[in-house]
């Protein structure tokens, strides 16, 4: 471990009240507490500089062994944290659940064992948290076999094993869905909603998966509120968001019929509301779609939704698909004046954010940017995206950012740029394993864009440039471009000379 930028991160990443924690259980301890010193020093630095840290201490004893030192300033901050939260969550109550009915059990209390076995068992049941259910289950057994030696047969073991063998059973069954829903996950984390044949028919052999296909399947609420949302992924990947609606909804009212779980699953509940949240946008329901975004961020600071992961969940996704709905519905200006607001909070959190999310918020200011015909803003924005090297990661996003990249400097006049840039992406598409019928049409025509003398040539480009991707786009396949750029309401505002905010709003009042 190099402890110097993540014991800088760790602390960077404590709240007030975490920090307040920290210092009154230091404060119980006897002898010196160097460490204190070096914590209030890193938390006072906006970079970390170790040298800077060696500086400041240099007459000080302890600084000779410093990596010691902030070694255990790591594993302090570590052990405090498990103390402050060891009651937030249901996991960490049952762990110490589980340390209680074992420490009762060694000193041969084994009815106080058994008061506490028989309370930690009801709520690991209530939450679905099979694991535990089973460790206790198995505390159970021992402790009854305890009882059988003292001549007490109250209770059954018979009925015993048969309910080890539904907890069995429910865990086997979930943890198989787990294992589907990290198969397609992949899939999105990678490509998007782009889909190579490759990717295809591995969601169609996932939709058609028996646990997934099948009814009555999942063993318990948690699985089926994951079976519902892979059904709801595997829906939306076709394009069929009707669909796809109604297997996020039913996963979202299984999770709200289940508090406790939903509580657990907080994660999942964001990302299940930003689903439907999209659904809407494709399918124009604006003002729903609005209503989402509100009940998404009203859900921040909430019990099971207060963590620094979930509310970074509920920043990233509200915001990214609030720039989408704005997007579809043609107000850019909108999105400029809510952009300063997302880098406060990008600043804020800083490198929490994912890199997938950093992608995506670059990208859709770039667009916002373009909405209002600020191109050099647009692409210093979207040069952030394509200068970035990552090969696994959202590569639908990088691709259409090529295309993208095309259309601002033909905006920008940057003609002769143009000629290299249409060679090397006419190549990587020429190399990609998607349905791209649509993207090598409109690589054609900028080219032929690039070299017309006159606006009328122009436009009679334009012109045909629609009529064949209005040929091509009756595929769904292909249609997946119109939801990076709307290449036709770019053609209808150069051909009609109306703004691209009046182009989007026109398609739809069609």
């Amino acid at each position: 471990m190099k402890p110097s930028l993540e014991l800088f991160k760790l602390i960077k990443s404590l709240t007030k009240s975490e920090k307040r924690f920290f210092k009154l259980l230091s404060s119980l301890q006897e002898g010196d507490k160097n460490y204190l010193k070096i914590f209030d020093y890193i938390e006072s630095q906006e970079n970390y500089n170790e040298e800077e840290l060696k500086g400041h201490f240099k007459n000080e004893v302890f600084v000779r062994h410093l990596p010691s030192e902030k070694n255990q300033l790591y594993k302090l901050i570590l052990k405090s944290l498990r103390a402050f939260h060891s009651e937030e969550t249901v996991s960490s109550i049952l762990k110490l659940e589980l340390q209680n009915v074992e420490n009762l059990y060694n000193k041969a209390l084994f009815k106080e064992c058994e008061k506490f076995l028989s309370r930690a068992k009801k709520l690991a049941k209530s939450y679905e948290e099979f694991y535990y259910w089973f460790e206790f289950l198995s505390w159970e057994k021992r402790l009854l076999e305890n009882a059988y030696e003292s001549g007490i047969f109250t209770k059954d073991l018979d009925q015993l094993i048969e309910e080890e063998e539904e907890v069995i059973a429910k865990l086997r069954n979930l943890a198989e869905y787990q294992i589907i829903y990290s198969k397609i996950d992949k899939v999105f984390r990678s490509g998007g909603f782009t889909r190579s044949k490759k990717e295809r028919e591995l969601i169609e052999e996932i939709a058609n998966y028996h646990l997934i296909k099948g009814k009555d399947t999942a063993l318990s609420s948690k699985a089926a509120s994951m079976c519902y949302y892979i059904k709801g992924l595997c829906a939306a990947s076709q394009r069929d968001y009707n669909l796809s609606f109604t297997f996020f909804n039913k996963t979202k009212e299984i999770l709200d019929k289940n508090s406790k779980i939903k509580n657990e699953l907080g994660q999942r509940y964001v990302m299940t509301m930003s689903h439907l949240l999209r659904c809407h946008i494709e399918s124009h329901n604006f003002e729903s779609a609005q209503l989402i975004i509100d009940e998404l961020r009203e859900l921040d600071g909430k019990k099971g939704f207060n963590s620094v992961d979930v509310k970074l969940k509920i920043f990233t996704r509200s915001f990214v698909l609030e720039l989408m709905l704005l997007h579809t519905m043609g107000d850019f200006k909108k999105c400029i004046n809510i952009i300063p607001l997302i880098e406060q909070k990008e600043y804020e959190f800083g490198e929490m954010v994912s890199k997938e999310q950093t992608l995506l918020f670059n990208y859709y200011k770039a667009y916002s940017y373009f909405g209002i015909g600020d191109y050099k803003k647009a692409l210093f924005y979207l040069n952030i995206v394509l200068n970035d090297t990552e090969q696994k990661l959202r590569q639908d996003i990088y691709s259409y950012a090529r295309l993208f990249n095309l259309i601002l400097h033909y905006e920008l006049g940057n003609y002769d740029f143009l000629e290299y840039l249409l060679k090397s992406t006419n190549r990587y598409f020429s190399k990609r394993d998607i349905s791209v019928n649509a993207e090598i049409i409109f690589i054609k025509h900028i080219a032929r864009l690039a070299k017309a003398l006159n606006n009328n040539e122009r436009l009679l480009i334009f012109e045909v440039m629609k009529d064949e991707l209005d040929l091509v786009l009756t595929d769904y396949n292909e249609r997946v471009v119109l939801e990076y750029f709307n290449i036709l309401a770019w053609i209808t505002c150069k051909t009609y000379k109306i703004t691209f905010s009046e182009a989007v709003k026109s398609e739809l009042e069609l």
